[in-house]
Parts: structure tokens; C-alpha cells; sequence
């Protein structure tokens, strides 16, 4: 490449790596070159030399559940542009699955991790640390772990949901909780919160179990109805929408009879029938920072504490919450 440019070894690197000044003219002869040779990188070869592999891994544990791949596609339109590849793992939520990655991607030697772990109490992403890799976590906190991390104010959104339900007049309102990782426990949070700042007793048996998947909300809002509830809240969209179903099965009506809310706003959440009431999460924006922080760190432009950042989520009022109902007088 160099003999057909006509220029000498170091000037094609300089060329290839974008580093130290080459000539317009000279740079135009390299650039002429490699695309007659049909040159490509030898990226491995690279990595060796300069201890960077350029691919980061975002670990998910759910990647069927719509929010994540707005997670996704935030994260690597932000690593793209400074050309790192990202490598996807889904654990469905399984820590035996997540360790499994986790010691693969050790070996791959990825430059760095973001992270939504399956639980709250969560030894692989420590075990990453030790060994020196870079790790953002996203959506949810690990206990015990001081990381890097972009976030949403759950309690907070899921306080102003319940809030607005109550606003409406509900008195009885139902939650469909999800499983034991830091999200959902704070949007259970931000409901018994809600409740009893206006007074209202929180009752436990109005909590049903879940676990963000659509067949749990279904369950969960059968169980629900059976107490007579004129409102559901569900800790995410899936189970909304599962909730939904149940609900019309039922012989109900969304929101004559009975008011649902998710939380995320995943897309499908305004394209039912009603249109969902939901919690917006900005998914894109959230997976986006979580790249820029975790480059920030790949590449020595930052150091020192961990950076925590919370977004705030906010109500998308839509169709299934409407306006007087049963439950009102």
C-alpha cells in the first residue's frame, strides 16, 4: 500500500489511525490506494498493540420486552460514532445465564460493560470490576456495588401515577408489582407512598406478585378483580397490557368500569385499543448517556467517583384512565 501511494510506512499508519499531520494531497494518495487495494483493517492485530478491542457489551434480561432495544439502539448509535462495536447478551433474567456471560465476555476482553442486572443483589458485575473492566449500570441499581450508572426516578413516577388515579377518585386501586430487582421495588414504593399521603390504607392483598412479563399482569389483574378494584397499576407496560386483557375477558370496560396504567411507554402502549395511560421512560436517552459515560471512562477522560445519573420520567395521559366513572360520585 505504502509502494503504490508512494509514501512511506508511518504515513500510512498516520493515515489509517487518523493521528499526526499528513498533507491533504498525500492523504488523498493513501486513501486512493487502500480502496484499490480493497484494504481492511486488521482490527485484531490492532487490539494486540494497543490493548483496546473497540467493543463494549450491553448485558439485557430481556430483550423481548420492547423497552430494552430502545436501550439498545441509544447505546450503539452513541458507541458508532466513535467506531466501538457492541456485543448484545440477553440472561432473561437468570443470574446462572449472566454469569455465563459475564466470564465470556472476561475473556473476550471487552473494552468495557453496561449492565441491567437480574437482581438487586448482584455478584458478577463486582467480580468485572475487579478484574479492571469499565461497568455502567442501567435501569437499576445493584446494592452494595458503587458504579457508574444512568437511571430513572421510579418512585417518583410511580407516585405521580397513583396520584393522578386518585385524583380521578379511585380509592381502590390495584398494584401488579414486578420481580426483586431495585425497579420495581421502587415503583411499589412510590404507589404505597401515594396512597398513604392521601389517606388511603395500603392493603396488601391489592399487591399481586409479578414479574414485568405480560402473563403476570394477566394473573395478576384476575386476582385483582376478585377484591373489586376500580383502578390497576402495573409496574411496567407488558403487565399493563396483559391487565388489559384480563380486564375485557372479564366483561369490563377500559375505563368505564375499571382505569389502567403502565409504566415505560413502549411503543405498543398508544397503539391499543384503549390507548395505554402510562409512565414514560426515556429508553433512548438513557442508553445513549450510558455509552458516553462508559467511553468517557475507556478512553481516560474520566476518573474519580462514579457518576449517577437519574432521569425523570413523566405521565402520558392517553384513553385508558377516562374521566368519571363507577368509582365516582
Amino acid at each position: 500500500m505504502a509502494k503504490r501511494a508512494k509514501v512511506g510506512i508511518s504515513t500510512v499508519s498516520r493515515v489509517l489511525n487518523n493521528s499526526g499531520y499528513v498533507s491533504p494531497k498525500t492523504r488523498e494518495r493513501v486513501l486512493k490506494a487502500i480502496e484499490e487495494l480493497n484494504f481492511e483493517p486488521n482490527y485484531l492485530a490492532k487490539s494486540l498493540s494497543s490493548g483496546k478491542t473497540r467493543t463494549i457489551a450491553l448485558i439485557l434480561p430481556d430483550i423481548t420486552n420492547p423497552f430494552f432495544p430502545a436501550i439498545a439502539r441509544g447505546v450503539e448509535d452513541a458507541v458508532k460514532r466513535k467506531e466501538y462495536h457492541v456485543i448484545l447478551c440477553n440472561t432473561d433474567g437468570d443470574s446462572q445465564q449472566e454469569a455465563l456471560h459475564a466470564k465470556a465476555l472476561r475473556e473476550k476482553a471487552v473494552d468495557g460493560l453496561i449492565f441491567t442486572a437480574s437482581s438487586k443483589n448482584n455478584k458478577h458485575v463486582l467480580e468485572l470490576v475487579e478484574v479492571g473492566i469499565p461497568v455502567v449500570l442501567i435501569d437499576r441499581r445493584v446494592e452494595g456495588n458503587n458504579l457508574d450508572a444512568v437511571l430513572v426516578d421510579n418512585v417518583a413516577g410511580a407516585y405521580e401515577a397513583t396520584k393522578y388515579l386518585i385524583g380521578l377518585g379511585h380509592k381502590y386501586i390495584g398494584f401488579i408489582a414486578g420481580p426483586d430487582v431495585t425497579t420495581a421495588l421502587e415503583r411499589q414504593e412510590g404507589y404505597c407512598r401515594a396512597l398513604k399521603e392521601a389517606g388511603i390504607e395500603v392493603k396488601e392483598k391489592l399487591i399481586q406478585p409479578g414479574n414485568f412479563r405480560y402473563e403476570s399482569g394477566y394473573t395478576g389483574a384476575l386476582n385483582l378483580l376478585e377484591y373489586g378494584v376500580t383502578a390497576i397499576l402495573a409496574a411496567n407496560d407488558l403487565m399493563a397490557l396483559g391487565a388489559m386483557r384480563a380486564i375485557e375477558e372479564k366483561g369490563l370496560r377500559i375505563p368505564q368500569d375499571i382505569a389502567v396504567v403502565g409504566f415505560d411507554d413502549i411503543p405498543l402502549a398508544s397503539l391499543v385499543k384503549p390507548a395505554l395511560t402510562t409512565v414514560n421512560q426515556p429508553a433512548y436517552q438513557m442508553g445513549a448517556l450510558a455509552a458516553e459515560i462508559l467511553l468517557e471512562r475507556i478512553e481516560g477522560k474520566r476518573a474519580g467517583e462514579p457518576k449517577e445519573v437519574i432521569l425523570t420520567p413523566s405521565l402520558v395521559i392517553r384513553e385508558s384512565c377516562g374521566g368519571r366513572g363507577r368509582w365516582q360520585t
